[in-house]
């Protein structure tokens, strides 16, 4: 691991107070990259702590908060579609490890197949899919950092007939053996 990053971890889960203080800026957002996984897991962490931390994070994005129906889902629309994994949408939701895409007009199997994804669950009820695009250990002043970012597919019953496609990010950290 690079020197410093050890640090930097640390200071994101302590939570920044303030988008200056996680060094992050709103004008820099690309959010097709976040739900696309092609960010890494500092820069989502950095954007997630501000978009948590501060207040009226919406109207500094142009986002409106919406309803979703689903208490493990923080919705908004946007003020213009976006375009992710080739589809159009104006409805994102962050899940606990990062944003989803909320898709209409195409199905939970035809969207992973599309990004090479197979399922978990693939049921009339349920699907669920996942695809590992990082997954690598590192070690650094004796602990063990575990980063891990996936590509998934899902339905979710509180918006039937939609698909979410989006991005998990996660990193743990434990003591080196």
């Amino acid at each position: 691991m690079r020197p410093g990053r050890c640090l930097t971890f640390c200071l994101l889960m302590a939570g920044p107070a303030s988008a200056q203080d996680a060094g992050f800026d709103p004008s820099t957002l690309d959010l097709p990259a976040l739900i696309e996984c092609r960010a890494d897991v500092q820069t989502y962490n950095v954007f997630a702590f501000w978009l948590a931390a501060e207040t009226d994070t919406s109207s500094t994005l142009g986002w409106q908060e919406t309803e979703s129906g689903n208490l493990f889902l923080k919705q908004y629309s946007l003020p213009a579609p976006v375009s992710v994994f080739g589809q159009e949408t104006d409805t994102i939701a962050f899940t606990a490890s990062g944003p989803m895409a909320v898709l209409d007009g195409i199905s939970p199997a035809e969207m992973a197949q599309k990004l090479e994804i197979t399922p978990a669950i693939s049921t009339p009820e349920k699907f669920l899919g996942e695809k590992v695009v990082v997954d690598k250990t590192e070690e650094d002043g004796g602990m063990r950092f575990q980063t891990r970012i996936s590509v998934n597919v899902s339905t979710v019953d509180s918006h039937p007939g939609k698909t979410l496609a989006g991005c998990s990010y996660s990193i743990s950290m434990q003591e080196a053996e």
